[in-house]
């Protein structure tokens, strides 16, 4: 594990320590997340077990709630293995045979590794967070998962390439353009087996499967002045450089066009954005060998979104089938993806329309209701943070209903985390305040709240986020 920063060697002894637990278990009981990155996780755990010949289950979870943890308790099988999730609470398990691979902030009342509780059995927590080394973008819950397979026996390196995907769909390459730390080991493992090649390229999403014009017209993060957004001026953009929209009456996508073709947007795209904002548009991409381009698997964005959309809509098995090669399970997958992004768009406009966005001094937030699901508030809310309709320089915290309660997603730029920022502690704090519970990442975390709390819980956020950041 070279290249990256943190007690390594701590954690190498700690993971050796889970492969045993999961060598000496006859029966196994999966744990996961419904992202792209825990959906990424499950299949690494549920591949590893199946090539050791172990039984085992898996069950995919929202979140981590009182039921849940209670369920885990209870589980009959000799271990139950949670992936990407658990870490924030870690002090409610009460249970020997545990083993967590997650990546967000540990629970503060017990933050070690093989944590021993009293009058039970050992808990292998596999967190870097333990080691070290930042889970916000360094390495995901994939990829801690990926970390023990590979312990488990170093021939699942052939499974890297689902922790590299788990890290782009939790967008561990965003802030540099390209994945860094734990990440770019695993990644190396990925390339070195040939199932990732890694390319310098414009970073917008849907190179493989979007028509070139609106590969162009939906590119953000950062908007092309003249192209973005605006139908007619990518039109003209092609027209200008002599790129066809078609090619013998299919419409052709950006990996599609020529080399001198991409090199002629490419100039003139960084000359719209000048040098700054070239930096953002540009970076490393990560290709998927073992799909063809246009599957919406080739590339490890457009596989990512493949996932979360089927989480996000109640269908995580089916993107555990798509991780496990079902090439079936693609039609179901692609309805998923159409719903997803048809989810999205709408709840932007409905967001926008009725002007829902609101502003204090130091964050902004919006109350969608019912009218965007609990599963997809955070990434609309993480789109409008990138977008001209909020302030970049300060948090936004979105709710939406649940059955349980309200859901809230918090979202930040990292400049934000640099000044002292945590949304994390944030959350976590707020929420337990109100009765609730939360957690997550610096830059991205979230909670459950009463649905008549929602006021007290914006003025505690708030006077936690100004007193963190000033």
């Amino acid at each position: 594990m070279q290249g990256s920063s943190g007690d390594l060697k701590r954690m190498g002894r700690d993971l050796a320590v889970a492969a045993d637990a999961l060598r000496d278990a006859d029966t196994v009981r999966i744990v996961t997340h419904i992202d792209a990155d825990g959906i990424s996780a499950g299949a690494i755990a549920d591949m590893t077990l199946e090539r050791m010949g172990k039984s085992h289950t898996i069950g995919f979870e929202k979140k981590i709630t009182d039921d849940v943890v209670a369920s885990i308790n209870s589980s009959e099988e000799d271990v139950v293995w949670v992936c990407d999730l658990g870490s924030g609470y870690l002090s409610e398990f009460d249970r020997s045979g545990l083993i967590i691979t997650d990546h967000h902030v540990p629970d503060p009342r017990r933050r070690g590794s093989q944590t021993v509780l009293d009058g039970f059995g050992t808990v292998h927590h596999i967190n870097p967070h333990c080691y070290g080394i930042d889970g916000s973008y360094e390495v995901c819950g994939a990829g801690m998962t990926y970390l023990l397979s590979k312990e488990v026996d170093p021939s699942n390196v052939d499974l890297a390439y689902l922790a590299v995907i788990g890290a782009v769909g939790d967008f561990q390459d965003s802030n540099h353009q390209r994945l860094v730390g734990l990440n770019r080991t695993i990644l190396g493992d990925a390339v070195t087996n040939g199932d990732v090649i890694v390319e310098e390229d414009l970073r917008y999403f849907g190179r493989d499967t979007r028509p070139i014009n609106q590969y162009l017209q939906y590119s953000s993060e950062p908007s092309i002045p003249g192209v973005s957004d605006n139908p007619k001026g990518c039109m003209e953009f092609l027209d200008i450089l002599g790129i066809l929209m078609k090619d013998g009456g299919r419409w052709r996508v950006w990996t599609g066009l020529t080399q001198e073709e991409r090199e002629r947007a490419i100039d003139r795209i960084s000359e719209l954005l000048g040098p700054e904002l070239s930096e953002r548009a540009f970076g490393e991409m990560y290709r998927v060998t073992r799909y063809e381009s246009g599957t919406g698997l080739g590339d490890s964005k457009e596989f990512a979104t493949v996932l979360n959309s089927c989480g996000r809509y109640d269908d995580a098995e089916t993107g555990l089938r798509v991780c496990r090669g079902d090439i079936a399970a693609l039609k179901v997958a692609e309805e998923n993806r159409a719903e997803h992004r048809k989810h999205i768009s709408s709840a932007l406009s409905y967001i926008r329309e009725n002007h829902l966005l609101r502003e204090r001094r130091f964050i902004q937030w919006f109350d969608a209701g019912s009218g965007v699901r609990e599963t997809v508030v955070g990434i609309v809310a993480g789109m409008l943070l990138s977008s001209d309709d909020c302030r970049r320089n300060i948090p936004i915290i979105a709710f939406a209903d649940s059955d349980d309660g309200v859901k809230v997603s918090a979202r930040a730029n990292r400049d934000l985390v640099d000044r002292g920022l945590d949304l994390s502690s944030v959350m976590k704090t707020a929420a337990e305040i109100v009765g609730g519970f939360g957690g997550g990442h610096t830059v991205a975390a979230g909670a459950t709240i009463p649905p008549d709390r929602k006021d007290e819980f914006l003025d505690i956020v708030e006077d936690l986020v100004s007193s963190q950041i000033e």
